[in-house]
């Protein structure tokens, strides 16, 4: 069995992706792992070329400026390092997100397992997302708590909408679960990196106006989102964050919250304290379908 990484990035030191963080975390358990970088000028190609490692491989590419419609660029990227893998697994992981070492046994035995059986598409994960720093979560299912990371080196699968998943022809590919999760830190930001992260992936959405709409030179955690989304991380966060989350100065203290609660808040609160009592979880996203 062999297993492909791969991932792409832009800017990375400029807009703070722990994206060697990210290639470090699943790098064991790779065969090769192909690094699409996107032309930048704040030294994201030196970072990445420093991990000391001869699986990696380097592709580098020019983003099309014109392109900027619903985020497809990222799925675009996306595809143009999965067509470079040569795995029978190819593993994805975008540059915001990050394994923990505990589950790469969990995660490679897994794909041992269904590697015999083509009717298994792809592998699922549980995601935490981390918000405004490391020791808050968001607590409820409005936010996607799983998707396809793992995937068949089948012709035909290729990443899905703004590179969130992936589909086969176009329809949801039937999966397992890893029971393993993904380490999400794209909502951890200086706020002065957040507002102008924001202000780019938000003009890839919509085009290069849209960037003048979010004006503000610092992002609001506080303001952005209902406390009651918010829960305490219990656990800790995988070995190769050590030195980030050390070097971390952000404050952020949720019963100062400034949200000013929505109709929309009251409907998510309602939905989350039915599922989990009762686990139905209504409407979920789900890009998969989940095979038993």
């Amino acid at each position: 069995m062999k297993v492909s990484g791969f991932t792409f990035v832009k800017d990375a030191i400029k807009f703070s992706f722990p994206v060697v963080e990210s290639i470090k975390s699943i790098l064991p358990i790779c065969d090769e792992l192909i690094v699409n970088v996107g032309k930048s000028d704040d030294g994201t190609l030196d970072a990445i070329s420093a991990i000391k490692s001869e699986k990696i491989k380097i592709i580098k590419s020019e983003w099309d400026p014109n392109f900027k419609y619903k985020g497809r660029i990222l799925a675009q990227q996306t595809d143009i390092a999965l067509a470079k893998c040569t795995g029978d697994w190819c593993f994805y992981l975008q540059a915001d997100e990050v394994v923990h070492e505990r589950d790469l046994d969990r995660i490679l035995k897994r794909m041992e397992e269904e590697l015999s059986d083509e009717r298994v598409e792809g592998l699922i994960f549980n995601w935490l997302h981390f918000y405004g720093d490391y020791s808050t979560f968001i607590n409820s299912y409005h936010w996607y708590q799983r998707e396809v990371r793992i995937i068949r080196n089948f012709r035909g699968i290729a990443s899905w909408s703004s590179a969130q998943g992936f589909r086969l022809n176009g329809k949801k590919l039937r999966v397992k679960d890893t029971g393993a999760h993904v380490y999400h830190y794209g909502w951890v930001r200086p706020s002065k990196v957040m507002a102008a992260k924001k202000r780019y992936h938000d003009s890839l959405h919509h085009g290069d106006g849209w960037e003048k709409e979010y004006k503000k030179e610092k992002f609001d955690y506080l303001k952005h989102i209902d406390p009651a989304m918010l829960k305490k991380h219990e656990g800790n966060h995988p070995k190769v964050m050590r030195k980030r989350i050390n070097e971390w100065q952000g404050e952020f203290d949720i019963s100062k919250s400034t949200h000013r609660l929505t109709f929309k808040d009251i409907r998510n609160r309602i939905s989350d304290f039915i599922a989990r009592r009762t686990g139905w979880k209504i409407g979920e996203y789900k890009n998969f379908i989940l095979m038993k």
